[in-house]
């Protein structure tokens, strides 16, 4: 069984991911944080839920050096920060990058950082050691950790990879998603854009998490052959 540290899990998506996957019975499930307290107490919490002791809470560089697979879901403003603080641990590992690169207060607009993208930035910081894809960014908070609730949505995946891409996409499926492979990793740029573009359809339209969905594809679909 491969681990998956959530580093920033204790924020608004790690928590729901990390209900998801260790529901799934397929990962080992570790939430991480700058402090190892406050992870603990929500990885409890979500232990409490499932009604066995399935998630740990460690330090961001503790669970990022346990993990096979690390998951970053911590704001734009924290992301090379929080990047380079487990540099070390990441070195031959895939990280699967959450980020979008809002600008607050106008967090409905796109914003194109100076690297492309947060995840174009995220592989540059960290060099070829690493294996970066984009994945996740387009689920929203609101329905992650409402596990009796239907929930259809596409998780875009971009990467360099073909299997780093792959692990990606396993990730969305045991969260009960359906994976999609979005190219490559320059193509992330288009996936965080649709971020902020949800963001004010939700406010226009008074909606709960606005999703995103493929058409013309069957739930059952899956890409055999992943490309680049």
């Amino acid at each position: 069984m491969k681990t998956v540290a959530i580093i920033g899990g204790t924020g608004n998506q790690g928590p729901g991911l990390a209900l998801r996957w260790a529901k799934s019975g397929r990962y080992r499930v570790i939430i991480g944080s700058r402090e190892a307290l406050k992870a603990q107490i929500v990885a409890e919490s979500l232990n409490t839920r499932l009604g066995e002791k399935v998630v740990e809470g460690m330090t961001n560089e503790a669970a990022a050096a346990a993990a096979d697979i690390v998951v970053l879901t911590v704001p734009y403003s924290a992301h090379a920060s929080t990047l380079e603080s487990i540099r070390p641990q990441l070195r031959g590992k895939v990280l699967v990058d959450v980020t979008v690169p809002l600008q607050p207060p106008r967090v409905s607009r796109v914003y194109i950082p100076p690297g492309g993208s947060a995840t174009a930035e995220a592989q540059a910081l960290l060099g070829d050691e690493v294996r970066v894809v984009c994945a996740f960014q387009n689920v929203s908070a609101t329905h992650l950790p409402r596990l009796d609730e239907p929930f259809v949505c596409d998780v875009l995946v971009c990467g360099d990879d073909r299997d780093a891409k792959a692990e990606a996409i396993a990730l969305a499926e045991a969260a009960g998603l359906r994976g999609l492979d979005a190219g490559p990793l320059q193509n992330a740029v288009v996936v965080e854009g649709l971020t902020p573009l949800l963001i004010g359809i939700n406010k226009r339209y008074n909606v709960e998490g606005a999703g995103i969905q493929v058409t013309g594809l069957s739930l059952s679909d899956r890409l055999d052959d992943l490309t680049l």
